[in-house]
């Protein structure tokens, strides 16, 4: 099997901003990362399309501006976004509503689905190669990676801007709330081609099932 290189890490989260002394802080577990409701301001979209936005949303957005600004890459570069959860309180949102209206608002179901944050950054930026979305099964970050991977080893794609985010659980899921309940979200490129700064990957056996343990050691 060929190596696969992961390169060019931008992140997001709570009380880290995109503070590249502050991640590598966090990586090396010196702070933590805040589980608040807080996000990016993205002041370089325009004000009505950001206003509706949600946490998971907005730092996904905002980590595929700053890689596209810091390294120039194609706006038909394929990206893959990759969530445990997803839009979890605007699902909440319609859940209670059609439980007790017996209705879903249109506007309110078109930011709900999975693939809004991603989709919402192709628009923001004008990005033309498309994209997937994937849910790892049973939270497995390593086995959603090899199948963004897959278009690089099967020599299709020479590069994929992969993402990952999650937004906070909100309070109401109590006990349900997972407890990993950590805002935050990166973006980098897999290439097929070894970059400055990056990561081989080859038989896959040292990619980590948790996204914070792959982002901890790609930080690292």
């Amino acid at each position: 099997m060929k190596n696969v290189y992961f390169s060019d890490i931008t992140a997001w989260a709570p009380g880290l901003g995109s503070d590249e002394e502050l991640w590598k802080e966090w990586a090396n577990d010196i702070i933590p990362i805040a589980q608040i409701k807080e996000s990016p301001k993205l002041e370089y979209t325009d004000p009505l399309f950001r206003r509706r936005l949600s946490q998971i949303t907005k730092m996904t957005v905002h980590v595929i501006h700053n890689l596209i600004e810091n390294t120039h890459i194609s706006s038909d570069t394929k990206l893959v976004f990759i969530s445990q959860r997803g839009e979890i309180e605007r699902e909440f949102t319609i859940n209670k509503g059609l439980i007790e209206d017996n209705m879903i608002l249109p506007a309110g179901f078109s930011l709900s689905v999975f693939n809004t944050p991603v989709s919402s950054a192709t628009l923001a930026f004008g990005l033309k190669g498309g994209y997937s979305v994937i849910y790892p099964s049973k939270g497995k970050f390593n086995d959603a990676f090899k199948t963004a991977a897959a278009p690089i080893l099967a020599g299709t794609e020479g590069q994929i801007i992969l993402v990952y985010a999650d937004e906070l659980v909100p309070e109401v899921y109590g006990n349900k709330r997972p407890a990993d309940n950590y805002p935050f979200a990166f973006a980098g490129i897999i290439s097929a081609d070894k970059r400055n700064k990056c990561v081989s990957f080859d038989d896959f056996s040292n990619v980590p099932e948790s996204p914070m343990d792959f982002l901890k050691l790609i930080l690292r």
